[in-house]
């Protein structure tokens, strides 16, 4: 019998719209990376100096409607990728916070994207062409992975501003696939295969998937945060035992510590596999990266609430405004992942005796969500970050929206800020620029105030819910 016999229609029917779905969300993707590929290539081009940095840097051409500022041009100097020096192995921080002989403020995966992207390279220029090389099938994979996950809401990701904004910003497109990546073997692996069993054991599946919540931490950190609520879904089986509840306390003598531990472990196995050999080779660059970002300050250039709140509150006093910084940013992001968790447990209420599941999509979501609200910095481009998770989540539409709008606001606006400050010319600041700066950053902080709770509650979009993660309280027959 042949294999399309052998498909009922109505799979044959979803098996034809996920390849659809696949189709025009690739093309979509395409379309944004090329977008934003001409847009970014404006700062670039000759005539370049003894170094490389083209004289278009860093406004281009200040008409446009999407500044071409990047950071990936940006770096080309000052961090030695112009000079091709292998990174962190010969690097250090001096006392003033500079980095040198390598050394770069990102995690040692994205220096080595960097590097790899220099290769061949004489000009910001040509580092740009190289880097968008490397990434965009990155940003390729991510649109694949999401229409598996949820079809046709994965044009959510390919076909809007974020996308043309900042694919080739900065090095996100990687971190943000080992993301989806992980959420994406989960589902897979509590996917039914033909014989109607799960295509693997929620343990196995949780393990490949801190494996690359383990690298995208050497990448850019954040996917580390998702290992503890993996572990706590893995911890809970998935919620499969749940059917065979007696009382709250068969829920408790029948978690999964060994499989918690295990998940754990396998995240904290691909991190020393990652770090491991820059921490020996040459520990004062590798160290350095983690200095610099100690030493950071909420400055101007960070679009956080420090600097566009606390600042006006502190009269002017600087050492006391970075001191209250140092101290209360990683406090509170502290605070948000707790609260994260526990929201987490209130939804899935083992002591309740409800049949569900451990929210951990949703309480990745709200890690996330209290890091970038919290953190002394707050990158335009960490909007790629949260997302695949209006992707996944059913969140509110005019969240998305909103928070859309903000991050669109911000963009156009924090990058011409940065050409007027940087102008020798010493133009007059623009009403409009500071007033788009502050629109963006307060949307942005409420509205990831409300996400903190909003995300754990969300449910997985079709078919992602169907992969296992869909809860639905216990009735009173059952209990």
């Amino acid at each position: 019998m042949s294999k399309d016999l052998e498909l009922g229609p109505l799979d044959r029917t979803r098996r034809g719209e996920a390849v659809l779905a696949a189709l025009v969300s690739v093309v979509f993707t395409c379309l944004a990376m090329a977008w934003s590929f001409h847009a970014k290539v404006k700062c670039g081009g000759a005539p370049f100096n003894a170094e490389g940095r083209s004289r278009r840097w860093p406004v281009g051409d200040p008409h446009a409607i999407i500044p071409c500022y990047s950071d990936q041009m940006n770096l080309w100097i000052g961090r030695d990728i112009n000079n091709h020096v292998f990174p962190y192995l010969h690097g250090a921080i001096t006392e003033q916070g500079h980095l040198v002989g390598g050394a770069v403020e990102y995690p040692v995966l994205s220096g080595m994207l960097m590097w790899l992207g220099a290769i061949g390279a004489h000009s910001d220029l040509s580092f740009l062409i190289h880097s968008a090389i490397i990434l965009a099938p990155f940003g390729i994979l991510v649109t694949l992975l999401l229409v598996y996950l949820v079809r046709w809401w994965a044009l959510l990701w390919a076909a809007t501003p974020p996308l043309v904004l900042y694919a080739f910003h900065n090095w996100e497109l990687p971190v943000v696939a080992t993301c989806v990546g992980g959420i994406a073997v989960v589902a897979w692996g509590a996917s039914l295969d033909t014989d109607g069993n799960p295509r693997l054991s929620v343990r196995a599946a949780a393990v490949w998937a801190a494996i690359l919540f383990g690298i995208g931490f050497s990448l850019k950190m954040y996917p580390g945060f998702f290992v503890l609520p993996l572990a706590l879904y893995v911890l809970t089986r998935g919620g499969g035992f749940i059917s065979r509840f007696r009382s709250p306390k068969d829920v408790v003598s029948d978690l999964d510590w060994r499989g918690f531990w295990y998940t754990i472990g396998a995240a904290t196995a691909a991190v020393t596999a990652t770090q491991a050999p820059f921490m020996i080779f040459g520990w004062p660059g590798w160290r350095g990266s983690l200095s610099f970002q100690g030493k950071r300050k909420a400055d101007i250039d960070t679009n956080s609430i420090w600097y566009w709140g606390l600042r006006h509150l502190t009269g002017g006093q600087t050492d006391l405004y970075n001191t209250l910084v140092g101290v209360a940013s990683p406090l509170l992001i502290a605070a948000s992942f707790v609260l994260a968790v526990w929201l987490g447990w209130r939804v899935y209420s083992p002591d309740k005796v409800t049949l569900g599941v451990y929210p951990w999509i949703g309480v990745c979501g709200a890690m996330l969500a209290g890091f970038m609200l919290f953190h002394k910095v707050h990158s335009p481009q960490y909007t790629l970050w949260i997302l695949p998770f209006f992707v996944l989540l059913k969140v509110r539409w005019p969240v998305i929206v909103g928070y859309l709008l903000a991050d669109l606001a911000l963009d156009l606006t924090i990058f011409r800020l940065f050409g007027i400050l940087n102008d020798p010319a010493h133009p007059p600041m623009k009403w409009w620029v500071i007033g788009g700066v502050n629109f963006g950053v307060w949307v942005h902080a409420v509205l990831l105030v409300y996400l903190i709770f909003a995300f754990v509650k969300a449910q997985p979009r079709e078919p992602l819910a169907s992969f296992g993660f869909r809860r639905s309280p216990l009735t009173t027959a059952n209990r």
